[in-house]
């Protein structure tokens, strides 16, 4: 007999590494909601999510043994909703919001782990004063309250960059602003968190100066465990446009240790359980202090082949085995390769895609390096601004896992696949602009 869980927003790569799970006969996955409808999609409405969602269960003949998910809002937010309606294990949502709810975040980070807190404070982009709102010292970097990939996220030089953005803020904050504010309403918040909606920004000091990284974990029965920690690297012009993904660390140990019992003071004060995370941090080595960036409620998907080139398994395992209430069955450095690396395919240019891989190029590639996966976001005769879920400054055609015997030799195979993954990429002419 096999558990049934079931899979929010499941895509093809999903699809494609749920089926290197140690165990898989042991689980039979079920696509609960589309990805079209969570990822996709010009809007969210939370609301009806959650009730297509459990109209769906319902209908389902047997057992719901757990539901999973690793996408960003609104995905990360349906799974405590529809975890609670289930009677199934997980994180209340208040610690998912205390997690997800980026001002609420910061103010329980500066209680549990000050240390590692930049300056932060609210401000409401529709406000007329907003401007002489701002009370923490420029630069800082601004975002909204919710949202993911950098979207509507700014770095602030002075008031005059400030008041060129707010508008753009004020169109599209809206997008993931209003299903938040649904899920907002379901929870108990403190006075000072309520008054902080979707439609509100969150400034920020700037932390980002060293070197990024990422913790996987868990905690299951109170107790926090780490899968892995995997550095990003950035662009060198463009300090918040990430180039790659490395696994593992090359952080040292002590610095690893001391991430782990920041994450652990943080995630025993909100009461976070049952449940995957990663937490994002900066290292400044200059003053080796550790900042702490963000935390996600879910593992990254960004993360999951590069864990199977090394380890063994997606940590999609993890994802499903703590769901279903056992010791997730995650294996340690069985992959093919002891380095891997998530490599995005970006330019900083929009333009239209006059030409991508072909399907030979792409079996090519991934033949010649056994483990490689490539996976475009782009299709011929598209414009890139088309694309969803960009930063504000780069377009990803593609991404790239693959794996080396060295780190020297990951750097070199990841030039040799772009070389024959040939994109043609034709910038628009000012009518185009216009």
């Amino acid at each position: 007999m096999s558990w049934n869980v079931f899979v929010i927003g499941m895509d093809e790569l999903a699809r494609q590494l749920l089926l290197n799970l140690r165990h898989v006969e042991d689980y039979a996955f079920h696509e609960l909601l589309s990805l079209e409808e969570v990822v996709h999609a010009d809007e969210y409405p939370f609301a009806r999510l959650t009730s297509d969602a459990l109209a769906q269960l319902e209908r389902f003949p047997g057992p719901v043994d757990a539901i999973v998910g690793y996408w960003d809002f609104p995905t990360s937010g349906l799974l405590p909703v529809l975890r609670r309606e289930k009677g199934l294990p997980g994180p209340s949502l208040e610690a998912f919001l205390k997690c997800e709810h980026k001002y609420w975040s910061r103010l329980e980070q500066a209680r549990a782990v000050s240390e590692c807190v930049p300056d932060f404070q609210a401000l409401d982009p529709f406000d007329d004063r907003v401007i002489e709102a701002v009370e923490i010292d420029y630069p800082f970097w601004i975002k909204p309250i919710k949202a993911h990939s950098s979207h509507l996220g700014f770095r602030i030089e002075d008031a005059d960059p400030l008041r060129e953005v707010l508008p753009v803020i004020r169109e599209g904050i809206g997008r993931f602003g209003r299903p938040f504010d649904e899920i907002t309403a379901l929870a108990e918040l403190p006075e000072a968190v309520a008054a902080v909606t979707g439609h509100h920004c969150i400034a920020e000091s700037i932390i980002s100066s060293g070197r990024q990284c990422t913790l996987e974990g868990y905690v299951q029965n109170g107790e926090v465990h780490v899968v892995g920690i995997v550095d990003s690297l950035r662009d060198a012009t463009r300090p918040s446009v990430l180039l790659r993904y490395e696994y593992p660390t090359s952080l040292p140990d002590e610095v690893q240790e001391r991430m782990l019992a920041i994450t652990r003071r943080f995630l025993a004060r909100i009461g976070y359980d049952d449940a995957p995370f990663n937490i994002e941090y900066f290292l400044d080595e200059e003053n080796d202090r550790i900042w702490l960036l963000e935390i996600n409620a879910r593992i990254s998907r960004s993360h999951a082949a590069i864990f199977q080139l090394v380890d063994g398994a997606p940590h999609f395992q993890v994802m499903v085995d703590v769901a279903l209430g056992i010791p997730p069955r995650m294996p340690h450095r069985e992959g093919r390769y002891p380095f891997a690396a998530k490599q995005m395919l970006r330019v900083f240019e929009d333009g239209w895609v006059r030409r991508v891989p072909s399907d030979e190029e792409i079996r090519r590639v991934e033949k010649v390096f056994p483990g490689t996966l490539v996976h475009l976001n782009v299709h011929e005769g598209m414009c890139l601004s088309e694309l969803m879920h960009q930063d504000s400054f780069s377009w990803e055609l593609g991404v790239l896992f693959t794996g080396a015997e060295s780190r020297e030799a990951l750097t070199e195979r990841i030039e040799e696949c772009r070389r024959m993954l040939p994109f043609e990429i034709e910038p628009l002419s000012s009518q185009d602009r216009s």
